[in-house]
């Protein structure tokens, strides 16, 4: 191994993606606390001064400043969240929180959900320091607890209570964007997320006469509520094409040749490949039964009964969602919240984009950089409501068989170590350039 003096971005960030998968921070039983921990020695290692916040007892979230050349400019977040989602252990091949290495892969929960952006993060600015280099602007990093909840806990907490760590930031990447997919030889197309759904987890609720099982009866609660999931989680949802989408088809018809219509991207999902199932999610809203919960005894009518539906609304369009839902839920349903967070749109231009694509290409002559709508919801959430630009850039280039996406909280997670290196380049080669 060489010297700490010697070591590069490239020679440690396995090693560091490793160390952090093997401290499990599944939410919400193991709290980002030991994680946080770590992040900020990793960080004073190397001179770099942070703070640990907490928004409750071992929910934290390490902060730092790095001064950049020009203080004059406005500082670049770079966010990244700590926690992860829990894991089988008997469904895995591997132990899923020891950090294994492997077959050209760093293996566990977390790796590509996102504690891989998190250890190139970190690999590129301890090189920084080691060497003294300086960024072009401030850059503010942000690793934070609790996003797999919907960051209550964590980025929400952050802006609300400290957003002066963050409000002069202009722009912020992070997760879930910059990775590659393969058309062909000479072209991997690579997707910046510019754009991401709204999200609604709502509570249905049935209330009537109980009763007993045995007998005639007309109010029964259970049979309403399952009406109306029925009706909600049958319905499909009418295509529109946002900003994002039609400039991704038509980004997509240019450089590959392939007929797609932009106003026709369901025709245009047989053509996409790999990518099919992920921009099949972006085309409309969609509602999710996903729990369901009444009565305790098997011959007794409750008097309530209550289902869980995950709605995911177009930027635009949470109010025609919510409308939809109501109409078909039907009299006597109620509807709640249970968490509502927003949806995040910006436009695909401007210098940071710019040297987004010109990082990927300078590693990669195939890279064609294109933006996308995500599906899922990230801390973007959050951040943009101080007026921040957020993009999805945590750059891989990827093997061509590899189904990347259901990667993301599933079984055998797992990021190529090749991958990290060339995502340590892009970034230092961004980072220099932004």
């Amino acid at each position: 191994m060489n010297s700490a003096a010697q070591t590069t971005a490239e020679d440690e960030v396995a090693d560091l993606l490793s160390d952090l998968i093997a401290i499990n921070t599944s939410n919400p039983t193991h709290p980002e606390r030991p994680a946080a921990e770590w992040v900020a020695e990793k960080l004073a290692e190397v001179g770099i001064e942070s703070q640990i916040l907490e928004a409750a007892p071992g929910r934290a979230s390490t902060i730092a400043r790095i001064s950049g050349e020009d203080s004059s400019r406005a500082p670049l977040l770079i966010h990244g969240h700590l926690d992860v989602v829990p894991a089988e252990a008997s469904e895995w091949s591997v132990d899923p929180f020891a950090g294994e290495i492997r077959d050209g892969y760093v293996w566990g929960r977390g790796a590509v959900d996102m504690k891989d952006m998190d250890a190139m993060t970190l690999a590129v600015v301890r090189e920084w320091a080691r060497t003294g280099r300086r960024p072009p602007r401030d850059i503010v990093l942000a690793f934070v607890s609790d996003e797999e909840a919907g960051g209550t806990q964590g980025a929400h907490w952050l802006v609300d209570n400290h957003p002066g760590l963050f409000a002069d930031c202009s722009e912020a990447i992070s997760e879930v964007g910059g990775f590659s997919v393969t058309m062909n030889n000479d072209l991997r197309l690579y997707l910046i997320q510019t754009a991401e759904k709204g999200l609604g987890w709502l509570r249905l609720r049935a209330q009537g006469r109980p009763g007993h099982g045995s007998m005639i009866h007309d109010d029964n609660t259970v049979t309403k509520l399952a009406a109306a999931v029925s009706r909600i989680g049958a319905h499909e949802f009418p295509i529109t094409v946002t900003d994002t989408l039609r400039r991704f088809l038509e980004d997509v018809a240019k450089l590959t040749g392939l007929p797609i219509d932009p106003d026709d991207p369901q025709a245009a999902l047989p053509h996409l490949g790999g990518m099919a199932r992920m921009i099949g999610a972006t085309l409309r809203n969609t509602a999710n039964p996903t729990m369901l919960s009444a009565g305790y005894k098997a011959n007794v009518i409750p008097s309530t009964a209550e289902a869980t539906i995950d709605t995911r609304f177009l930027p635009g369009f949470e109010d025609e969602l919510m409308a939809k839902i109501d109409e078909l839920a039907g009299p006597g349903i109620e509807r709640e919240f249970i968490h509502r967070d927003i949806a995040v749109e910006t436009s695909f231009d401007g210098a940071v984009v710019d040297a987004m694509a010109a990082a990927l290409r300078a590693e990669d002559p195939a890279a064609q950089a294109v933006p996308y709508l995500m599906s899922g919801g990230t801390d973007a959430k959050s951040f943009s409501t101080l007026g921040i630009r957020c993009f999805g850039f945590a750059p891989l280039r990827l093997p061509p068989d590899l189904d990347f996406s259901a990667l993301f909280h599933g079984i055998d997670e797992r990021v190529p170590v090749d991958g990290l290196q060339f995502g340590v380049r892009v970034l230092d080669r961004f980072l220099s350039n932004s």
